[in-house]
């Protein structure tokens, strides 16, 4: 059996995924880590633990999330509470869980113990779609309106409390921080660009200054690498576009399928992306040459 982190689950450590190699591994180069099926076609949300597991929403059925252990090893995780069905995942340093519950207007907060409740509601929300975490536990949300076209930002404190920091941007999608905790990355699927704000300390946003512009296609889920680089799902086009902290595409990354909604870094390494693919209900995967963002922060 392939596992993700070799032969047996490893310990993340707050560093210990840069020391680690991974010889012989062709970079860039897209793989099979699910097959097609095993999830829905509302696959999102991938997102690795401090174990290693891989976690993916909409596992065989809507409300639900899956684990992945291994290549093709998918099973169910928990449902979600009746008529909920999540989106983006992320985790904090104490192993919990968040997830952006789009059809109740919801941050729903799993334990390690599977213990699930509302971190945070919010009404005003259109629905929350990906979400990124900081260092310090806050979470930033993304909140499109896709029949109007256009979306907001909110921001989640440590305790749940909610306040909306951008609104009237175009589609808000995918969403990301800087390593040094002082960007915040928000896409505009349909309009086809991608934004930097500075964070201030407060974790209010600063100004608003366009970081890329595609001429194509739309954006889904973002992460960043421990150089800062930003991996964007390119919805439609079947890759993934990997700019660097200037705004310079530095390359892209050709998929098997043609609609990635999200990515997310693990493996032995760090180094190992994963990616979900809607229309195939599938998980693809390649090699990077750096390590996740959040692999620093579990």
């Amino acid at each position: 059996m392939k596992a993700i982190l070799g032969t047996t689950l490893l310990i993340i450590g707050l560093g210990g995924c840069q020391s680690l190699n991974t010889p012989n591994i062709p970079l860039y180069k897209t793989q099979d880590w699910v097959a097609d099926g095993e999830f829905t076609t509302g696959v999102e949300g991938p997102a690795v633990d401090a174990r290693g597991v891989l976690y993916a929403v909409n596992y065989q059925e809507q409300g639900t999330i899956g684990q992945i252990t291994a290549q093709n090893n998918a099973s169910l995780y928990v449902k979600l509470p009746k008529g909920s069905i999540g989106n983006g995942i992320r985790f904090d340093k104490k192993g919990n869980m968040y997830i952006a519950d789009y059809t109740q207007h919801n941050i729903l907060q799993i334990t390690p113990q599977k213990q699930i409740r509302v971190f945070a509601h919010e009404p005003a929300m259109n629905q929350p779609n990906d979400i990124a975490i900081a260092d310090d536990g806050t979470l930033y949300a993304s909140d499109p309106n896709w029949q109007v076209g256009n979306g907001q930002v909110w921001r989640i404190s440590t305790t749940g409390q909610v306040e909306r920091l951008k609104k009237d941007m175009g589609t808000t999608n995918g969403i990301e921080i800087s390593p040094d905790n002082t960007v915040l990355y928000v896409n505009e699927s349909v309009q086809q660009r991608i934004w930097a704000f500075g964070i201030n300390k407060n974790g209010q946003l600063g100004e608003a200054r366009l970081f890329y512009q595609f001429d194509d296609h739309g954006l889904d889920g973002m992460r960043t690498d421990e150089r800062g680089n930003l991996y964007v799902a390119r919805y439609g086009a079947g890759e993934v576009a990997i700019l660097s902290p200037k705004g310079e595409l530095l390359r892209t990354v050709k998929l098997k399928g043609k609609y990635p909604t999200n990515v997310a870094f693990g493996g032995e390494s760090g180094r190992q992306v994963f990616v979900t693919m809607q229309k195939r209900g599938a998980i693809e995967s390649f090699y990077s040459e750096h390590a996740g963002r959040a692999m620093k922060s579990l």
